[in-house]
């Protein structure tokens, strides 16, 4: 049995579209936020711990595990707090370059463990404070690394996307598929 152990609904989204069959288990784990590292390192032990809490109950089965942040300036942005932080987020990305990180854990029935991080880099249109209060009026950003949704309204802040789309909004898909299917370690 496949078991995600995200509580993200886009994940659930990315592998439904796929046609994958999976279970959804999600237990408590400390994230790391330590902006010292790099970011696939720091994706990757948020992903491992999540993965690792689920498996230590379910041994036997696939257990994905994955974190996504976005990072600018080597700092990572989370989720943002509330208002105040979101309008903050966006402004440091308006009319600039970021790169997104999903770091995934994938722990396999034999408890061995294959994972990967995937990179992908976001430019951002220039925008007003009034053309950001308007797209956080039409998405709901505040479950959002980067407080953004590049599936959702990303037209009216987002120029280009380079890399995987589908690791923008929170799970490398295509990459994790192959890692299943055993042609990718």
């Amino acid at each position: 049995m496949l078991i995600l152990a995200s509580q993200s609904p886009r994940r659930r989204e990315l592998l439904a579209r796929e046609g994958v069959e999976f279970s959804v288990v999600v237990r408590d784990t400390e994230e790391v936020h330590d902006a010292t590292l790099p970011p696939q390192e720091l994706c990757a032990r948020n992903a491992a711990a999540k993965a690792q809490a689920v498996a230590a109950e379910l041994p036997g089965h696939t257990v994905i595990g994955a974190d996504t942040l976005v990072f600018i300036d080597g700092q990572p942005l989370g989720k943002p707090a509330d208002e105040a932080e979101a309008v903050a987020m966006l402004t440091r990305l308006q009319g600039r370059t970021h790169c997104v990180c999903t770091a995934v854990a994938v722990i396999m029935p034999d408890a061995s463990r294959r994972d990967f991080a995937e990179l992908s880099y976001v430019t951002f249109l220039p925008l007003t404070t009034e053309q950001i209060l308007h797209y956080m009026s039409l998405v709901h950003v505040y479950d959002k690394a980067g407080a953004y949704a590049v599936q959702e309204h990303g037209e009216l802040i987002i120029r280009e996307v380079q890399g995987d789309f589908d690791n923008v909004i929170g799970l490398p898909v295509t990459r994790l598929l192959r890692v299943l299917r055993g042609e990718e370690c």
